[in-house]
């Protein structure tokens, strides 16, 4: 989320001095489409399981599909329901983190006050952090392919461990990926590493 009475602009339009003196990126967070559907899934899967637990302790068919009347209590039902009654935590917890959007904010690199401000959302507070420019020795492209593919962004600062710019989750398209990491490197004037 940006900082309020602050423009975005890209650094490789000029003002006029001839030099861009803000450079603000926002980043996504938890509202995207993969998170909704897993969430509607799950939600879906915990209601499911609740109305079969239901049903076989009722011996009543609450579901249009199947037979969940016919199944016994113990144990088979009462497993039901405490699958059930899991998934539905866990859909509270993914709507919930969908709705506060967690995860999103702003990277906002400003030459006049010669500051950086990393700003995300958390859980109960906003996340702030920040470092004067002249504490950035450069900016990291980390790329790691496999099973759990890591691609991101992260600005190497002194005395510092490394800071991550990119968003959680999806890993953005190597193309992408270092066309903003030379736009940023360019425009604190700091090497870019990793490539």
């Amino acid at each position: 989320m940006a900082t309020s009475g602050a423009s975005t602009r890209d650094p490789s339009a000029a003002d006029s001095n001839g030099d861009a003196q803000v450079l603000e990126q926002p980043v996504l967070g938890s509202r995207r489409l993969s998170n909704v559907l897993v969430a509607c899934a799950v939600s879906l899967g915990g209601v499911g399981f609740l109305l079969t637990s239901a049903s076989s302790r009722l011996g009543v068919d609450l579901l249009p599909v199947g037979h969940a009347a016919e199944l016994t209590w113990v144990p088979q039902g009462l497993v039901m329901g405490l699958y059930g009654a899991a998934a539905v935590l866990l859909a509270a917890y993914l709507w919930s983190v969908i709705v506060l959007d967690v995860g999103s904010g702003s990277n906002r690199f400003d030459r006049g006050t010669g500051q950086a401000r990393i700003s995300r959302r958390g859980f109960r507070r906003r996340i702030d952090v920040d470092i004067p420019l002249r504490e950035i020795q450069a900016v990291k492209v980390e790329v790691r392919d496999g099973l759990s593919p890591v691609r991101r962004l992260a600005l190497r600062v002194q005395g510092r461990r490394d800071l991550p710019l990119t968003r959680v989750g999806e890993p953005l398209p190597l193309a992408d990926l270092e066309l903003a990491g030379a736009r940023l490197a360019r425009f604190l004037g700091v090497p870019l590493e990793g490539l």
